[in-house]
C-alpha cells in the first residue's frame, strides 16, 4: 500500500494555484484592495509620456486591470498571466463581454495566458510595457522572476509593479505569536533587495519607494474573512497540541487584545512601487561590455 501524497506545503506554486483557484469566482469580494492599489501605481503614468503597443500584466487575476488599459492604451494589444487557471479563465470572459469599444472592436482585444511567473512563454522584447499589481509576493523566488520581465520588455520598455513588503500583516503575525511558534503568512522581500534584483537583471536606475495602508475592521472574524479573501494564510498543521478550533479561538483573542482607543482592530500593508526602463545594451563596436564611471562602486542599490 502505497503511503498518502503530502499536501502541498504552504505558499508552494501548486498550493497557491490551488487557493487562488478557488478565489476566482469571489474574488470580487477581495479585490477591494487590487483596486485601490492598482490605481495609485497607475497614477505615475500619467506623468510618463509612453504609447506601448503590447501590454503585458503579470498576476492579471480576473482582468480588472486589462480592462483599465483598454481605456488608457486603446490601441495596445494586451496580454494578461496569471499562474492560477481560474483567475485565467474569469479574466477571458471579463475581456469577452466588455463594453461598447469591444463589441464595436474600435479596441484591440486582450489575450490571457497561464503560465509561470519565471517562465514567461513570450520571445524576448516582446512587449513595451511589463506591468505587474500585487502579485511578485507571492514568488518565493523574485531573483528568478525579475529577470524574465527584463527579457519580455523591448529596448526602451518600462517596468512597473507594485507588491507586499515585509511589515504587511505585522498585527496578524503578532497574534499568532501568542498562540503558536509556527511561521504564518507571507514573507515578502524587502524593497531595497528588490531594487538591487532589477540592478542586476539588466535595469537602469530602478526606483522603488514605499507607504503603508492600513485597514481597520470592528470583530477578528471580519478580518480574518478579509485577509483570506485578500491573499493565502493558511492553518498549519497543528504542533502544540491545540485542535484548529482551539487555535482559532485563541487568535480570535490576541486579535480582541489589539482593539485601539476607538474600539477597532488595525491591519498593516506595506506597499512597494518600482518601475525601470530597459535600455540599450552598453556595449562598442566589438561587443565589449561598456561600464560607465558614474556605475562604478554604486552596489547595484538604486538612488
Amino acid at each position: 500500500m502505497k503511503p498518502a501524497a503530502a499536501p502541498p506545503s504552504p505558499f508552494s506554486a501548486r498550493f497557491l494555484r490551488t487557493a487562488f483557484d478557488r478565489r476566482a469566482t469571489k474574488w470580487a469580494d477581495a479585490d477591494f484592495l487590487m483596486r485601490e492599489v492598482a490605481s495609485r501605481l497607475a497614477s505615475r503614468l500619467d506623468y510618463i509620456k509612453l504609447k506601448p503597443k503590447r501590454v503585458l500584466d503579470i498576476g492579471c487575476g480576473t482582468g480588472g486591470d486589462l480592462l483599465a488599459f483598454g481605456e488608457r492604451y486603446p490601441e495596445a494589444y494586451r496580454v494578461g498571466l496569471d499562474a492560477s487557471y481560474g483567475m485565467v479563465s474569469a479574466a477571458a470572459a471579463a475581456g469577452a463581454t466588455t463594453g461598447w469599444r469591444r463589441l464595436l472592436r474600435s479596441s484591440p482585444p486582450y489575450g490571457v495566458v497561464q503560465a509561470d511567473f519565471s517562465a514567461l512563454p513570450f520571445a524576448p522584447r516582446a512587449f513595451d510595457l511589463v506591468w505587474s499589481n500585487l502579485a511578485l509576493h507571492w514568488y518565493r523566488e523574485p531573483h528568478r522572476v525579475i529577470p524574465e520581465w527584463h527579457r519580455v520588455l523591448s529596448t526602451d520598455g518600462l517596468l512597473m509593479f507594485s507588491a507586499y513588503g515585509p511589515d504587511t500583516l505585522r498585527e496578524l503575525r503578532a497574534a499568532w505569536a501568542e498562540v503558536d511558534d509556527v511561521p504564518h503568512g507571507l514573507e515578502p522581500t524587502d524593497m531595497h533587495d528588490l531594487g538591487d534584483m532589477m540592478v542586476a537583471s539588466g535595469f537602469d536606475t530602478p526606483v522603488t519607494d514605499m507607504e503603508r495602508l492600513t485597514l481597520t475592521f470592528e470583530t477578528p472574524d471580519t478580518l480574518l474573512r478579509d485577509v483570506r479573501l485578500l491573499g493565502v494564510n493558511p492553518l498549519p498543521e497543528r504542533r502544540d497540541g491545540l485542535t484548529g478550533r482551539a487555535r482559532i479561538a485563541a487568535l480570535r483573542a490576541a486579535l480582541e487584545r489589539q482593539r485601539g482607543s476607538d474600539g477597532t482592530i488595525s491591519l498593516t500593508f506595506e506597499l512597494v512601487y518600482g518601475h525601470a526602463w530597459k535600455v540599450p545594451e552598453k556595449t562598442d563596436a566589438a561587443g565589449n561590455a561598456v561600464i560607465r564611471l558614474q556605475d562604478i562602486g554604486r552596489g547595484g542599490r538604486p538612488r
